[in-house]
């Protein structure tokens, strides 16, 4: 481009579409963004040759393998029991596109498996907006969504979302990236500490049971840095839960930290966030090749998935999910990365 700025075209949608691709490079952190889905497509620090996120290297890999790698789903991130809930008095039914029974980052059509806008676009910095119409998915109202991502300082990458919408709703986005700091085929060689004295027990359609368990003496006590090979007897342990790190949004502040034991990279996570979907991916078995002709199976990385607890709208005493007009909902993000 003319004025330096690094943009491609990534693919085509099946509606015709064109889908760019932006870099941005700062801190010793070069970030690619498509605008498919806003999805982080690679992530790379100075000094560490294995991409820090997984992904594809071609568009259409996307739509067809893609587990939500590096895109922002929504507008109501994780999960709701049922696709119900009760707004002002009104009863509301989402799409169940989980087994037919449950509804998942935003239903059918959400808004990580569509084309976004390019807003702004700087050398370290992009901005992206997509409109959530009313009604799509079974959601009221017309919801506005802005995510700015930049890269700067010594590592950080910054996620922030902004959402608004002209009728009452329900909203909850968030980054989800599967972070492998070491690039080897699975993250159990990694550690992690997660600033949780409490998480949220599920059902077998992985809905919260309403429990707000202490992790103390169970598995999910990663109060202190603790290996991701955990066994429950003789079994892996595996994780796809809410840690709830405060019971509303607070001042960004640090609330995980992970580390590759092989490859001395670490990352650091601060957030304003009530909640943390920590998924150790023990789900992945993709039929094509990542980034790179890499293989993701099993465990090959970890979400962080910071957010408002799932299901939260049926809960009493889970975080406020309700956005009304004239609000901003403003959900801030920074993964730090360093290597030692």
């Amino acid at each position: 481009m003319a004025d330096g700025l690094k943009r491609d075209v990534f693919g085509t949608t099946k509606t015709g579409e064109t889908v760019h691709r932006v870099e941005i490079s700062g801190g010793g952190l070069t970030a690619k963004v498509i605008t498919w889905g806003a999805v982080i497509q690679d992530l790379r620090l100075e000094g560490h040759d294995a991409p820090l996120t997984l992904g594809f290297d071609d568009f259409d890999s996307y739509p067809a393998h893609s587990a939500y790698f590096g895109a922002t789903p929504g507008r109501n991130a994780n999960r709701i029991g049922g696709g119900r809930f009760t707004l002002d008095g009104n009863d509301y039914q989402l799409d169940l596109n989980e087994n037919g029974v449950s509804h998942l980052h935003g239903g059918f059509e959400n808004i990580a498996l569509r084309n976004w806008t390019i807003v702004e676009h700087d050398s370290d910095r992009v901005v992206l907006k997509i409109v959530d119409a009313d009604g799509r998915g079974g959601y009221p109202g017309n919801c506005t969504i802005l995510v700015t991502y930049r890269v700067h300082g010594d590592g950080e990458l910054s996620v922030v979302y902004e959402t608004t919408s002209d009728q009452p709703t329900i909203a909850n986005v968030c980054q989800h990236a599967y972070f492998n700091l070491d690039g080897r085929d699975d993250t159990l060689g990694h550690d992690i500490m997660i600033a949780a004295d409490s998480y949220l027990p599920t059902d077998e359609r992985q809905i919260p049971t309403g429990e707000i368990r202490p992790v103390q003496g169970t598995v999910f006590d990663f109060r202190e840095m603790a290996s991701l090979k955990r066994f429950e007897g003789d079994t892996q342990a595996l994780y796809d839960h809410n840690f709830c790190l405060s019971s509303e949004r607070v001042a960004k502040r640090s609330v995980v930290l992970a580390r590759s034991l092989y490859s001395g990279v670490s990352m650091e996570v601060r957030t304003t966030e009530p909640g943390v979907q920590f998924y150790a991916a023990f789900k992945l078995d993709v039929p094509v090749p990542g980034i790179g002709g890499r293989k993701y199976g099993p465990f090959a990385g970890f979400c962080l998935e910071t957010q408002i607890w799932p299901d939260a709208i049926n809960h009493e005493g889970f975080p406020n999910a309700v956005l009304r007009p004239g609000e901003v909902l403003r959900q801030e993000t920074d993964y730090i990365f360093s290597k030692s």
